[in-house]
């Protein structure tokens, strides 16, 4: 695959947005771990597994800014390759002592098989939707954490002219707090 000067890596979005958001140091939350889950894009379910990490600010009492960042591979099947689909979105938050729950605008980048009603193939592009996660912390900073992102895929591909993609992952996630 060609890469052209209009993309960007999401990693590159992210360290971005770390870099205009006002905050004090001593305020952030850090939070990272891995999930498993499936993707939906096209006609056929992909099972779905990969890190997580997003970083969160309060902007008032119980209000969270939060930037999150979901790394999705797709494993390769018996009839298709690899693929991976990276989001990032940008939420506005609620937290509460042992957990929170956040939502907000996302893109996306992937390169992964897909297939649409007639053709099956690979695709690759921008994609721009929506997140939705909540991290639940059982025992200190150790919790679990699910995450929704739906966005939509493949306009101007063959084999996905345009579809919703939707991808729902839960796994493990571990935080740290400055306080």
């Amino acid at each position: 695959m060609r890469t052209t000067g209009w993309q960007l890596s999401s990693w590159a979005v992210f360290a971005l947005l770390l870099s205009v958001v006002p905050t004090q140091a001593d305020a952030s939350e850090l939070s990272a771990g891995i999930s498993l889950g499936w993707l939906q894009a096209g006609t056929v379910p992909r099972l779905a597994v990969g890190p997580h990490a997003g970083i969160s600010w309060p902007i008032q009492r119980d209000i969270l800014f939060t930037v999150h960042d979901l790394c999705t591979i797709l494993p390769p099947t018996q009839e298709d390759g690899p693929g991976v689909y990276n989001q990032t979105s940008v939420d506005i938050g609620y937290a509460w002592k042992d957990g929170n729950i956040s939502a907000g605008p996302s893109v996306a980048f992937y390169v992964m098989p897909a297939c649409g009603v007639t053709l099956c193939g690979h695709v690759a592009g921008l994609a721009v939707g929506g997140h939705a996660q909540t991290n639940a912390y059982v025992a200190g900073p150790l919790g679990v954490s699910v995450s929704v992102n739906v966005d939509w895929v493949g306009r101007g591909s063959l084999v996905l002219p345009g579809y919703v993609s939707v991808v729902v992952v839960a796994g493990p996630v571990l935080r740290w707090s400055e306080k």
